[in-house]
């Protein structure tokens, strides 16, 4: 029997999640059968090691679904290799990076402000401290400035760029990266982890074709267990990789995630996955419009995905103060850093919304009633930032 207040605790867990609008855009609602996996008896075994070369016995079952998830996810991405093993997004990129760099070597990604990613060499980070990292940002318009990615690639003869981002709302040219990397010699990794839902559906460009390697969350868009993946094309790069993961960065891999990480696989091949994204980026886009009419500057004018970030820094309020009056009336975002960001990121100017959670929530909402939703619930924010 669960402990009573452990019990409490999760019922009144449950309670916010059905009742909040969630709109974080790196969450959302896995299914019953992933959350089933996740509390299997595959928590019980250890299973250091990789199918057919474990350092326990009994691994039979664990052998089998681990296969499973890798033929799975091959499937569903288009590539020959996968490690599901990572436990998170930034175990994934640590792994990757200990596998093809060595201390000190130069690394270039995504600036924060300008929706990059702490395990991409941002200061406070592993990332920033073993290797030295430099950064990229967007132009005025908020997009991508390629040509400060070359420029900063060139100076500076980085080993490995890193393409991705946290809260970037459109397309990223893949193809173009790829090209800067090749110009100085540097692997590309791509880190696909908000848009892999989108991928998998092929409703946003794949960096299979032209990444070394891809890494990714297995939540977020792609509605899974919280977890992390890593893929790649080249068989040169296996041993490397595996050997990065485990014994390189992990211990024995958490093998009722996997289980739940080869359900949600499974789930995205459906074609019912395809519609739900559909939905989500229409709704992401019809909120982007409602804020856009309502006077707010959504950085690049729009999205093309989940996600999209919203600019407080002409209001009289900062994304902290934002974030906590919205969770006050039910609705469920986070701060963020925007581009020239003059608050620090304790406060930041900025708050990201996406719409991956309520779509799964709410399977019917169409972008309709979203536009009316987001009229309703977001018209007391004005009155709130006039105050």
């Amino acid at each position: 029997m669960v402990d009573e207040k452990l019990q409490l605790i999760l019922f009144n867990e449950e309670n916010r999640q059905s009742n909040q609008i969630e709109l974080i855009a790196s969450e959302n609602f896995a299914s019953e059968a992933v959350r089933e996996l996740c509390g299997s008896v595959f928590t019980n075994k250890y299973a250091e090691g990789y199918p057919g070369a474990r350092y326990y016995n009994g691994c039979v079952y664990m052998d089998a679904v681990e296969t499973y998830a890798q033929e799975l996810v091959q499937k569903l991405y288009g590539c020959s290799y996968s490690n599901v093993q990572p436990h998170s997004g930034v175990n994934a990129n640590t792994a990757v990076y200990q596998a093809f760099l060595k201390p000190g070597d130069r690394i270039l990604g995504m600036d924060l402000a300008s929706g990059g990613h702490l395990s991409h060499g941002a200061k406070p980070t592993l990332s920033g401290k073993v290797y030295k990292a430099y950064s990229y940002g967007v132009d005025k318009y908020g997009f991508i400035d390629y040509a400060q990615v070359e420029r900063v690639a060139v100076e500076n003869g980085v080993d490995m760029i890193v393409a991705g981002a946290s809260a970037y709302s459109r397309h990223i040219d893949w193809a173009k990266f790829k090209d800067i990397a090749r110009k100085v010699n540097a692997y590309l990794l791509c880190d696909m982890a908000h848009y892999s839902g989108l991928i998998a559906a092929r409703r946003y460009p794949s960096p299979l074709p032209y990444a070394d390697v891809v890494t990714s969350t297995t939540h977020k868009t792609l509605r899974g267990p919280r977890g992390g993946m890593i893929l790649w094309n080249n068989p040169n790069y296996t041993k490397r990789i595996d050997s990065a993961i485990f014994p390189g960065t992990q211990g024995g891999p958490l093998m009722n995630i996997i289980a739940a990480k080869a359900q949600c696989f499974v789930e995205a091949s459906e074609p019912a996955f395809g519609r739900y994204i559909d939905e989500v980026i229409n709704n992401a886009r019809t909120m982007a419009k409602v804020f856009m009419k309502a006077g707010y500057n959504v950085i690049t004018g729009g999205t093309d995905s989940h996600v999209f970030l919203l600019d407080l820094s002409d209001k009289k309020i900062s994304g902290k103060e934002a974030a906590d009056r919205l969770e006050e009336n039910g609705i469920t975002v986070n701060k963020n850093g925007v581009p020239n960001d003059p608050r620090n990121f304790i406060e930041t100017s900025g708050i990201r919304m996406g719409t991956a959670a309520e779509t799964t929530k709410k399977p019917w909402l169409q972008p309709a009633l979203m536009h009316w939703q987001a009229n309703e619930r977001f018209q007391w924010l004005d009155k709130a930032i006039e105050k």
